[in-house]
Parts: structure tokens; sequence; C-alpha cells
């Protein structure tokens, strides 16, 4: 009874679709988060993996997800999220220079290294990280952002929380040393992996293959070899210790779908970027991308009441893309729930209906539908000048 039971819930997951998610990557109780149950051996040759779509945080498969690891060099996909959070804001620019401290000078292992009081720009301490892994470079540019690099590894542990990482915390901003309060696991390595992928411009430095500093005396080449084996790879981070065996955050895209890879504590390096491949390949396999703003077409403007214009722009909000087995694009129903009339005043942004959308009469997702622009609620005088105006015209 037990087994029958357990094959009819894997049948139910089987029919619930991935929907796009919420901030942080919260879970929402009205839909369901799938995990694929169908593969029958594992994906995964290492400690732990999983595959997850970066625009919503869905995911398509794991495997020991949440075992806390040592993570080397993977380390670095949350220093280089806060060094692409710093550049946005313009708290930093790419051609500010940055110079190494007797510290960030000293560090060992995969390093470009610089010399005390050497000075590098920021897009060049970029490359050293995203391309050679340059551990000294990383707190170069921590101490850079931070102030200090035990300030950064605080700014670390901070944006680890705000993205519910649950199974990690940092002890420094490159992984080469590994103490036992520095872990991670692949959730949360992949959940800052999607926030870092939204920046996109890190992708100019991690599909980078060979570049140089220096002037073209010191080469640079890529340490994450699936740039060069695998079709659509666009990064993200190699890591490898003797303590954390062998670590990769991958990313790769076809066909307008993203996908993040993650896999820790694989026995050799070839287990580990094959590992990726086989998690990249199951989820182009088997998933595509259903536009929700394609599947649901233009949406009429909506009448205003008391307001200084008479209708009123509306669009979906938000990412309306949906991850769905494939063959299920076409089957995706759409439940509208949306107003004739609404009242002024209205703000950009203000929520006015939402769309649910269905498959075989299940909810699989759900987007706000919001106002395009502000409509002031009108005066009386503008009233008077625009039911004249109406009545000049007849």
């Amino acid at each position: 009874m037990r087994k029958k039971y357990k094959k009819i819930c894997v049948a139910l997951l089987a029919l619930t679709l991935i929907i796009c998610g919420t901030p942080a990557y919260a879970e929402n109780p009205d839909i369901a988060r799938q995990v694929d149950t169908d593969v029958s051996a594992p994906l995964v040759s290492g400690k732990s993996g999983i595959l997850m779509e970066p625009e919503s945080g869905n995911v398509l498969y794991e495997f020991n997800p949440d075992e806390r690891a040592q993570i080397a060099s993977v380390t670095k996909v949350m220093t280089m999220l806060l060094i692409f959070e710093a550049l946005d804001s313009g708290k930093i620019h790419y051609d500010d220079m940055v110079s190494a401290s007797e510290h960030a000078a000293s560090m060992g292992g995969s390093q470009v290294f610089l010399e005390p009081g050497e000075q590098m720009s920021v897009d060049d301490m970029l490359k050293a990280i995203a391309i050679a892994s340059g551990n000294d470079a990383a707190v170069a540019m921590a101490e850079f952002v931070g102030g200090s690099e035990e300030a950064f590894v605080e700014m670390m542990n901070k944006k680890a929380a705000e993205l519910g990482c649950e199974n990690t915390h940092f002890c420094n901003c490159n992984g080469l040393d590994e103490p036992a309060d520095h872990y991670s696991s692949a959730r949360d390595i992949a959940k800052i992996s999607c926030e870092l992928s939204k920046h996109e411009d890190v992708f100019k430095y991690t599909t980078t293959w060979m570049d140089s500093l220096r002037g073209g005396s010191f080469g640079l080449s890529n340490t994450n070899k699936l740039l060069k084996s695998y079709n659509g790879a666009t990064g993200l981070k190699t890591g490898s210790t003797s303590i954390a065996k062998y670590c990769l955050a991958a990313s790769a895209e076809r066909d307008g779908m993203k996908l993040i890879a993650v896999v820790l504590g694989a026995p050799s390096t070839a287990e580990r970027f094959g590992s990726a491949a086989k998690l990249l390949d199951f989820g182009f396999a088997n998933y595509s991308v259903a536009k929700g703003d394609e599947i649901v077409g233009a949406i009429p403007n909506i009448a205003v009441q008391s307001g200084t214009a008479d209708s009123l722009p509306v669009e979906l909000e938000g990412n309306p893309n949906y991850i769905v087995k494939k063959g299920n694009q076409d089957r995706i129903e759409t439940e509208v729930n949306l107003g004739t009339i609404v009242s002024a005043p209205i703000s950009a942004g203000d929520v006015v209906g939402n769309v649910v959308f269905k498959i075989d009469g299940q909810k699989i997702g759900e987007n706000n539908i919001v106002a395009m622009t502000d409509v002031p609620k009108i005066g009386f005088l503008q009233m008077f000048e625009k039911n004249l105006k109406k009545l000049l015209s007849i």
C-alpha cells in the first residue's frame, strides 16, 4: 500500500509545473516546486548537486542539495555578486584603480601575483577573479568594496541570509583557507549564482576563455573547461582543494532558457565537469520556456473613473516566463481577473488584477497585472473643463 501511495505521489508531482518565483526565492504555498523524481540514476558524481532555473529559482533536479560542504573557490560567486552590486549602485566603477595590500599580495593558491602597492583597475581585477580565480585579486577587491576583508565577509554573510541561504557561512572571500565554519550547500550556491546571473555584465568575464593583464605580459586562462566543451556554457566558477574536492557552479543558455548547475565534492575534475554537463543536458532535454506574456496576449486598457485620463494601460508584473516540461507549453490555460473600471488616483505599479496560469485545471502560477502609468484624481475645475470639451466636440 505504501509503495502504491508513493507512486501516486510521484505521478502527481510529475504533473506539477514549475513557475516563476518570489524575491529571494521564498516559498509560495500555492505553487508546488517540482523536483524531478523520474531519474533512475543520480546525475551527480560527488557529494551533492542541484539544477536550478535562475530567473525563478525553480529546482529541476537535486541530489543532497542541503548538505553542508566545503566549496573552495566557488566562494567567489558571492564575492563577485557583491562587487557587481557595488558597481550597479555606483559605489565603485570599472575604471577605479585598486591597490593591492600586503595582505592581498600574500595570498597563495590561484593568483595573479599582485605585488604590495600594485594597482589594477576594477575591470582587470574582475578578469583575474572570474577567469583565473585569483585569490589575491579577490582579497584586493574585498578590501576595496568593504574597507577590509573582515568587513566584506560580514557583507557576504548578510547577503547570504537575505537570499535565504540556510546552510552557508563565509570566513573569507576566496575559499583559500577552509576552516570548519566556512561552508555552503549546493542549493545555497545555486541561489547565489542565480542572483549573480542577474548582473549580465558578469558573463563578459565568465565567458572569456583567454585574456591578459599588465599590458598583455601576464596571460589568463579560464579554469572552467565547459566553455570549450559544452554548447551554451556561460560560466560561472570552479573551485578545488584537497578538502572540498572538485566543485563547480556552472551556467548555460540555450533557446532562451538559462540554467544553473552546481556540483560539490566531485572526486575528480573530469567528474565535476561531467556531472555539471549531465545536469544541464537533463534540463535542456526535458524543459522549455513558456512565455507568460505571449500566452496571455495584449491586455486591454481599463476605464478610469474620476481620473485625469479616461483609460489605464496595464501589463504583467515581474517575470512572466514559466519553465515547463517539454510538450506542455500549449496546455497552459489562463484565468484573467481584471475589472472593467478603476478609480483614480492610481500610481504606476499598483496592482489592478492578476492572471492565474493552469494546466488541467491545476494552478501552476500567478502574475499580478499592474498599472503602467500614474493617473491622478481629477479636480473639480479639470472635470468641468474636460466635460466642456466633450460637449463642444459633439
